[in-house]
C-alpha cells in the first residue's frame, strides 16, 4: 500500500548513553530529551535496551520516570529483547508504567537468543540456560498475560491478603499497543498473524541469501507481507525507524561531526554483516528538504505513515536538541506532519 499521504505520527528513538562514572547525568539527559520531544510536539519517544553496556539497561524504569515528567507524548521501547526477561514480571512492570502514564505506553518486543549468549548465560539463567524457550512462544505467553489470561490457579483471600488470577495492575488497552520488531519476513508475518503492530528499523535480515539487495525494497516487501497476514490488513500499524540527521540549524562543527559519523557507518550498508546476515540502511544526513526528498523516494517509507527516527549514538545533548528541533520544525512539516499541542 504505497502512500503519498502526509506523515501522521512522528517519533524518535534513543539509547540514552552515559558515562559509567556518572550514570545519573546520562539518564537525566535522556529524560530532558523526552521532555523536549513533548514540547516540540512529537507523538512518541522510544528507548532501546543496552544490556551490559553504557546505555539504558532498564527502559521500563526510565519510562516510569518520563511518565511523571510528561503528559501527552507516547512512550515506547524499540525493542525489548524478551530473552532477557521473565514474561510474567515484564507484564507486571509494563502494566504498571502504562497505568502511571495514563495509557501512553507502546511496548516493542523481540525474541531470539540473547546477544553474546555464551558470555552471559551463566549469569542470566544459571540453572535453566539449556531449556529456556527463546521462540515466538515467549512473546505469546507475554501477550496472554498482558491480555488478562490467568497467571495463577488461585484467586481469593488468604489471611489478610487478596490474590488475583491475572497480572496486576491490569491495563485493558495495553494489549492493543504491543509492537514487534522483526528483522526477517517470517517474523513480520508472525507479528501480523498475532495482531501486533510492526516496528521496522534500519536493520533487516538479507533475503534471499544471494544479492543484490536493496534495503528499501526489502523493507517495503516485509511491510506488505506483514499487512497481508494481519486481520486489519492495510490499516495495521507500522513504524519505520531510520537514522536521519537534518543539518539546517547545525553549526559547522556539528555538520562535520555528523558527516564523519555517517561516513564511518556507510561501509556496513554495502553487504550483509555477520552470521545473521544483517543489512543496514544508509544514514540520511543533510538539509531537511533533501532528506524529505530521499524519504519520499524510499520504498519502505512509502509504505508507512508513522516513523520513530533513531538519534545517533554517543552525541551530546546539544546535538540532540538541534536534531530534534530540526526534525520537528523542518523535516516533519516537509513530510506533511503537524506538531501536537
Amino acid at each position: 500500500m504505497p502512500t503519498t499521504g502526509p506523515l501522521e505520527q512522528l517519533g524518535f528513538l534513543t539509547i540514552g548513553v552515559f558515562d559509567p562514572d556518572d550514570p545519573a547525568r546520562g539518564h537525566e539527559t535522556t529524560l530532558r530529551v523526552i521532555e523536549l520531544g513533548e514540547q516540540l510536539g512529537f507523538d512518541s519517544a522510544w528507548l532501546r535496551h543496552r544490556h551490559l553496556q553504557h546505555g539504558i539497561s532498564s527502559p521500563v524504569a526510565v519510562l516510569a520516570a518520563a511518565s511523571q515528567r510528561t503528559t501527552r507524548i507516547g512512550l515506547g521501547t524499540a525493542v525489548t529483547p524478551l530473552g532477557w526477561e521473565n514474561p510474567l514480571r515484564l507484564a507486571e512492570d509494563l502494566a504498571t508504567v502504562d497505568v502511571l502514564s495514563g495509557g501512553r505506553l507502546n511496548p516493542g518486543l523481540s525474541v531470539g537468543t540473547p546477544m553474546r549468549w555464551d558470555d552471559v548465560k551463566d549469569a542470566l539463567y544459571p540453572d535453566t540456560a539449556e531449556v529456556e524457550d527463546f521462540s515466538h512462544e515467549r512473546v505469546a505467553r507475554f501477550l496472554r498475560l498482558v491480555g488478562g489470561e490467568p497467571a495463577s490457579g488461585f484467586e481469593g483471600t488468604q489471611g489478610f491478603e487478596v490474590f488475583s488470577r491475572r497480572v496486576q495492575p491490569h491495563s485493558p488497552g495495553l494489549r492493543d499497543r504491543i509492537w514487534y520488531g522483526a528483522a526477517g519476513t517470517p517474523s513480520a508475518v508472525w507479528a501480523g498473524e498475532n495482531s501486533l503492530s510492526l516496528v521496522t528499523s534500519s536493520v533487516l535480515r538479507a533475503e534471499p541469501e544471494t544479492g543484490p539487495w536493496d534495503f528499501a525494497e526489502l523493507q517495503a516487501a516485509q511491510i506488505r507481507a506483514f499487512r497481508a497476514a494481519h486481520p486489519l490488513g492495510d490499516a495495521a500499524r507500522v513504524s519505520q525507524g531510520l537514522v536521519v540527521i537534518p543539518t539546517d540549524s547545525a553549526s559547522p562543527a556539528q555538520q562535520e561531526k555528523y558527516a564523519a559519523y555517517a561516513a564511518a557507518r556507510t561501509p556496513r550498508t554495502r553487504e550483509p554483516q555477520g552470521p545473521g546476515r544483517l543489512l543496514f540502511a544508509r544514514d540520511l544526513v543533510g538539509p531537511a528538504e533533501q532528506i524529505a526528498d530521499e524519504l519520499r523516494a524510499h520504498a519502505g517509507f512509502r509504505e508507512v505513515r508513522e516513523v520513530a527516527f533513531a538519534l545517533p549514538f554517543s552525541f551530546e545533548e546539544e546535538d540532540y536538541v538541534q536534531i530534534l528541533t530540526d526534525i520537528a520544525t523542518r523535516l516533519g512539516p516537509a513530510l506533511g506532519w503537524s506538531p501536537k499541542d
